[in-house]
């Protein structure tokens, strides 16, 4: 491992950002992060990481060549005199970040429901420069919780275009995503599945599993954005989603997907709809591939990042 500090120091234009994410598991803001610090080092930013040793992430941010350190409040300590900014990607970093960092920071924020009200939890947020809402949904819940709204950024989640969608078949499999999340209406797609018998694969990994795919189904009791339905959009697969929180930011319904409530009859009606009516499940899969391009794109993600770091060093 790379002893701290040891990077060469990048031009006077471009910046060195410490990435400080905690997470367990490589889930969807773990796979923003990876893809966040590869745009940021493609546009000739330098990114340190501090992780969890041997997590998913951490593996991941090592086999791409970035220098990766444990998430203890030393490491970030030492480290962040060694950068201009620090970007905490969870909960866990933010607190590290607010009780260690020598250097501004800023708080990626991606759940949906508003922070504590405890006094350490207000101390906490204080302490942060800005904050990256990942959609206007999240932004209103940290106003919420009395965060300034001139100290909010609103960043989409970026993905990856693909150089040609996948032919779509209609009667492939329905996917839903793998998760052992609560939140999410596994019990309601199961329902669902049963009442229209469709075969359901509840994917660990969607790239793959999308491909052959005829819908993507996402249900979810509380969601900030939903970067999972952002991936399926992009790969020409048709989304029926719940009608929640930051999902009715990424999809346009009955223009670009459906959005339901979460009861099992109602996603059974949608799955059955466009099972049936290729031509709008079409229509949906054109409208979604230029809604990504427009609002969902990695140059988005990584321009709207910069100009928040910006705004936490001016």
């Amino acid at each position: 491992m790379q002893k701290l500090g040891s990077c060469a120091r990048a031009g006077d234009s471009s910046l060195r950002i410490l990435h400080v994410d905690t997470g367990r598991e490589l889930r969807g803001g773990q796979l923003q992060a990876l893809l966040l610090i590869e745009g940021l080092r493609e546009a000739g930013h330098e990114c340190l990481v501090l992780a969890r040793p041997a997590t998913p992430f951490w593996q991941a941010a090592q086999e791409k060549d970035f220098p990766v350190w444990p998430a203890t409040l030393m490491n970030l300590f030492q480290a962040s005199d060694r950068a201009d900014l620090l970007h905490a990607h969870d909960a866990r970093a933010h607190t590290l970040a607010a009780l260690a960092s020598k250097i501004p920071f800023v708080v990626s924020r991606r759940v949906a429901f508003p922070p504590g009200r405890s006094f350490a939890t207000a101390w906490k947020y204080r302490k942060a420069k800005r904050f990256i809402a990942v959609s206007r949904y999240v932004a209103n819940q940290l106003q919420v919780a009395n965060i300034p709204p001139e100290k909010i950024d609103i960043v989409y989640d970026g993905v990856k275009q693909c150089d040609r969608p996948v032919a779509w078949n209609p009667s492939g499999p329905v996917v839903a995503l793998a998760t052992r999340d609560r939140q999410k209406g596994r019990d309601l797609i199961e329902e669902a599945a049963r009442m229209v018998r469709k075969p359901v694969i509840f994917s660990h990994t969607l790239a793959h599993d999308l491909v052959g795919a005829s819908l993507f189904v996402y249900i979810s009791r509380a969601e900030g954005l939903g970067s999972a339905a952002l991936l399926a959009m992009s790969m020409g697969i048709p989304v029926i989603a719940s009608r929640v929180g930051g999902l009715t930011e990424v999809i346009l319904d009955g223009a670009s997907g459906i959005l339901v409530q979460n009861k099992p009859e109602e996603i059974a009606q949608a799955i059955s709809r466009l099972c049936e009516d290729t031509a709008l499940a079409q229509s949906f899969i054109q409208a979604s591939l230029a809604r990504v391009a427009a609002f969902f794109s990695l140059e988005n993600l990584i321009q709207g990042t910069l100009a928040c770091y910006r705004r936490a060093l001016a």
